[in-house]
């Protein structure tokens, strides 16, 4: 898409490189918390905290999936153009459209890193 569309899409190609990079850096991070724990023998309950970089990494590519930034949507703009140039979203309908939204991924991304972290909770120590 290569324009604004209410809860469907308020971000172009330069954000959602951005927000693909920092699903990346959430996946590095994961993965690195997680094998720390893991080779430090450290108690399950410390693996509760891979839940930080987990959701880093969910909320990243749900919102590249998704060609849509939380932030934006919650702030009422929207970006197109090169990263940093925001443009306002004029409606309230679109407004309240983009809120809808940003609870959909919200929610997606808890669930994703939730069950990542589950996941982490089950290795062996």
């Amino acid at each position: 898409m290569t324009q604004y569309q209410p809860g469907v899409c308020n971000i172009g190609p330069s954000e959602i490189s951005r927000r693909r990079n920092i699903g990346i850096l959430g996946a590095v991070l994961t993965v690195f918390t997680i094998l720390i724990f893991a080779s430090a023998g450290s108690p399950r309950i410390y693996r509760l905290l891979v839940f930080i970089p987990a959701m880093i990494f969910a909320t990243g590519f749900v919102q590249a999936r998704k060609k849509f930034c939380l932030g934006f949507g919650i702030s009422g703009v929207f970006n197109f153009g090169p990263a940093g140039k925001l443009d306002k979203v004029e409606t309230a309908s679109a407004r309240a459209e983009d809120r809808k939204t940003v609870i959909r991924i919200a929610l997606q991304s808890l669930a994703a890193a939730a069950a990542i972290t589950a996941v982490a909770l089950l290795l062996p120590v």
